[in-house]
């Protein structure tokens, strides 16, 4: 083995260290006893990196945060660190990553909820979070064929860049979830437990079904059960990750309408099927319309039409852009089939240099005509 070979192998042992390091400490630091999203947030502005909390002297940590110090022993750093090492060997498996709140992988729309899970773990394709136009769907378990009906029509009327997020739990949410993989359509799975657990158990097939079309999402460690109690603070995430909400069947105290609420909360619109009047499972949806907590729709036009995405505007507003050169132009004709798209795919499709492209595209975001997603991925401005 030659001398340069040894230090590349060196050099990647170190990298691989680190990374299991940083890894450490970010999932330990969302395991701080009394350290919720709002004041991690806090604490996370003042200090460098998740890791200085544990290395840190309590005393030097209380005249940073100004944490009470008895406050500061009681977040028990060291059982933290012991649960967040147990993680770490999950994580030899490919499909599995971690994305931590002030990660750029994190999702963009859901940093900008007040009580977003500081850490959330990944399962399946490259997160798509950040580039694409996401709506929840959620209702009730005990859906009925008429929910299912609709739900197989609102999704199959959808532009095929939309993509779907649900709980997969039964019933509605399930149902969403297959319909997106029948029709091969990118769905998310939110889950209430660890993400190596799939409750209900008749969903095992469907999540696995996933993780090639999609993937599943969970806030809580792996190997946490599913308690009653974790599933409300899973539908903050399925609010939170969504431009809009839509419920199709709901009972009066139904959870559907817990994530339709929160959804308000975080200024999502929120979008609501009516039922027969008699039908229990859709007197949750009857609630939410007749208190103005909801849109009423019924059918998938209607939907897109009141959140305007269409695109017709943006695409006259790019189209009367005074475009300096005939890249630009082919440019934003490729945003009238697509809504989304990356340099490399843009390269493709129109058939002109890397550098080209690149120099256009930086002049167009300049110009407000494109927005920048992150990870290289352009949109027109919403």
């Amino acid at each position: 083995m030659t001398a340069n070979s040894l230090a590349l192998i060196l050099t990647k042992d170190f990298d691989q260290m680190m990374n299991q390091n940083d890894l450490l400490y970010k999932i330990a630091f969302t395991q701080l006893n009394g350290i919720g999203p709002i004041r991690a947030r806090r604490i996370l502005k003042i200090l460098d990196n998740p890791a200085d909390f544990f290395t840190m002297k309590i005393k030097e940590l209380h005249q940073l945060t100004s944490i009470p110090l008895a406050q500061l022993e009681r977040t028990d750093r060291n059982s933290a660190l012991l649960r967040a090492q147990t993680q770490l060997p999950y994580f030899d498996n490919a499909d599995l990553s971690y994305h931590f709140i002030t990660d750029p992988t994190y999702p963009i729309k859901l940093r900008h909820c007040p009580d977003a899970p500081i850490g959330l773990f990944y399962r399946g394709n490259s997160p798509f979070w950040n580039s694409s136009r996401l709506i929840a769907i959620v209702g009730s378990r005990q859906q009925t064929d008429y929910g299912k009906n609709i739900v197989a029509e609102f999704i199959s009327n959808l532009p095929e860049n939309i993509v779907i997020v649900s709980g997969l739990a039964r019933g509605i949410d399930a149902t969403a979830h297959q319909i997106c993989l029948d029709q091969n359509r990118m769905t998310m799975g939110v889950l209430g437990h660890g993400i190596d657990k799939i409750y209900p158990a008749q969903n095992r097939t469907l999540a696995q079904q996933l993780l090639a079309n999609g993937g599943l999402i969970s806030e809580f460690l792996v190997g946490t059960k599913p308690d009653k109690m974790n599933f409300p603070m899973r539908n903050r995430i399925i609010a939170g990750l969504s431009d809009a909400v839509v419920v199709i069947e709901s009972k009066k105290n139904g959870g559907s309408l817990i994530t339709a609420q929160l959804a308000n909360d975080y200024n999502r619109e929120v979008f609501a099927f009516p039922g027969q009047v008699f039908n229990s499972e859709s007197a949750g949806c009857h609630q939410l319309i007749q208190n103005q907590q909801a849109h009423l729709i019924t059918n998938t036009q209607e939907f897109i039409d009141q959140m305007d995405w269409t695109n017709k505007s943006q695409i006259a507003k790019a189209e009367n852009y005074p475009y300096k050169n005939t890249t630009q132009q082919h440019i934003i004709k490729s945003f009238q089939c697509r809504s989304t798209w990356t340099i490399d795919e843009l390269v493709i499709a129109i058939k002109l240099p890397v550098a080209e492209v690149s120099v256009n595209l930086f002049e167009l975001e300049l110009s407000g005509v494109l927005e920048n997603l992150g990870g290289n991925r352009y949109r027109l401005p919403l």
